[in-house]
């Protein structure tokens, strides 16, 4: 390997730090083992982008979107998914790891999120609708008005989150576990009064 691949590799896994992506298109832009902090990508256009193995700290991605873009093997801490739509990412080797991100509003829809995690997140608002969760881990998330219809939720485990309510008729809830206090969020749709 001559000096210059060196150099090349090396400036590659150098951190993004405060970079302004906002109202850009990146389209079919790729990045791999790549670093981001503080950086805004609100409105911006991913459009067609691939992210492999990439982390992203502090970064604001509000209202961005994301149509055909790749997610793969991605962590996310602290940061901003105010309405972002991850129903168009491609499914092929989706997986995400989010850790103290606000997705308030965000959309799943019909969306497979096999072998992601969402620790100590806010999820209010988040449409599931017709999303398969059951290989994912939901831990201490706040899931206040989030949207279960048609959902796969078979072995989810909601004993830590908050603030949800779920039509087990609705929703395939098959061998998921709930906290005994929390089974009147699987009865709220029935219209019974519990005391």
């Amino acid at each position: 390997m001559n000096n210059d691949n060196v150099q090349f590799m090396s400036n590659k896994l150098e951190p993004i730090q405060s970079k302004d992506f906002s109202n850009q298109r990146l389209d079919e832009t790729e990045y791999e083992g790549q670093q981001f902090s503080n950086c805004n990508f609100t409105n911006s256009r991913l459009n067609g982008v691939e992210f492999i193995d990439c982390s992203f700290e502090n970064c604001n991605f509000s209202n961005a979107t994301f149509d055909a873009a790749s997610l793969k093997n991605c962590m996310f801490h602290e940061c901003k998914l105010l309405g972002v739509s991850f129903s168009a990412i491609r499914d092929f080797g989706f997986e995400i790891h989010m850790k103290q991100c606000n997705l308030s509003f965000a959309s799943f829809d019909k969306k497979k999120v096999y072998k992601s995690t969402f620790q100590h997140c806010n999820m209010e608002g988040v449409n599931f609708t017709q999303a398969d969760l059951s290989k994912c881990k939901l831990v201490h998330c706040n899931m206040l008005d989030a949207l279960f219809n048609n959902t796969n939720l078979s072995g989810v485990d909601f004993r830590t989150n908050t603030n949800f309510v779920i039509h087990p008729a609705a929703n395939n809830v098959k061998k998921a576990h709930f906290q005994s206090h929390d089974l009147y969020r699987l009865l709220t749709a029935y219209n019974i009064l519990i005391d």
